[in-house]
């Protein structure tokens, strides 16, 4: 429930380039709110002035949104209807908002989306991708260690995959998913909806040679799920890691080669040939 007298948080889509991509609603409630809450009050006004909109800004940013976040609630409580938009798509993904969100519905302001343009959805669209169900991991890390951590976890994953990217680790990440996904089918969305807009899909090894020099722009990068072979492969894989851990145990427990085979054929439903081969293997490999 609203609390009386409170004003009224609107999170509202904007832009990701083309300044025509905006809805008439987005474009009412900028009008109608006392403050805009923007991430980078320089593009939000060129925004606001190509429409003339004429409203009082105030910045928020990841530098500051945890006390700008107190500050906005106040004056939410005081009866003024914000406006929270992010330099381009939906606020709160992989962009400031979500602290103030979260701390809105905290103190039981109300909350209504403006919904709009996404870099996501939009890049999702060109790919001729299997889409339903995705990945969307935005930024990967930029330190060392966590960035290694993220891209091993990313290996695992059987579904299309959304990144965005800078300019300046674009190549690199293209060689992290290369060393940890293989040379899957990708597509590079790089500057979408702008006069300078590039599109490309091919392989990740393609992408790396397309690429040799600076990139400039914002950048995402939709990754292929696994196919189909893959999965069935990542499947027997699995299986037989399975069942070598079970056969080992069984070995170690002091059971007798003949009978730990015997009860692997029983599990797995393999032959009794095949389980006491690889479990001679095993015992091989230990002595």
């Amino acid at each position: 429930m609203q609390k009386k007298d409170s004003g009224t948080i609107y999170v509202v889509g904007t832009p990701i380039g083309n300044l025509g991509d905006i809805t008439l609603r987005a474009l009412d409630t900028l009008k109608s709110v006392d403050v805009v809450v923007a991430e980078d009050t320089r593009r939000t006004l060129k925004l606001l002035n190509y429409y003339e909109i004429k409203k009082p800004l105030v910045s928020y940013h990841k530098h500051n949104e945890k006390k700008r976040s107190v500050e906005l609630i106040e004056m939410l409580k005081s009866g003024k209807d914000i406006a929270v938009v992010s330099d381009a798509g939906m606020p709160g993904i992989s962009d400031p908002g979500r602290e103030l969100i979260k701390k809105a519905w905290e103190e039981g302001i109300d909350i209504e989306v403006v919904p709009g343009v996404s870099a996501v959805t939009a890049a999702l669209s060109i790919t001729g991708f299997e889409s339903t169900p995705f990945v969307f991991c935005g930024f990967p890390p930029a330190r060392a260690k966590e960035r290694k951590r993220f891209f091993k976890e990313l290996a695992g994953e059987k579904l299309t995959t959304v990144l965005f990217e800078s300019p300046a680790r674009f190549r690199k990440t293209l060689k992290d998913i290369l060393e940890h996904l293989g040379n899957r089918r990708i597509v590079v969305a790089r500057e979408l909806t702008k006069i300078h807009e590039e599109i490309f899909r091919g392989t990740v090894e393609e992408a790396i040679a397309r690429w040799q020099g600076d990139v400039k722009g914002e950048i995402t990068i939709i990754v292929e799920g696994k196919s189909d072979a893959e999965k069935a492969k990542g499947s027997e894989e699995s299986a037989f890691s399975d069942m070598r851990r079970d056969l080992e145990e069984l070995i170690d427990s002091g059971l007798s080669t003949r009978d730990a085979a015997k009860e692997i054929s029983r599990r797995y439903c393999i032959s009794r040939s095949a389980a006491y081969k690889e479990a001679l293997k095993i015992i091989g490999e230990k002595q």
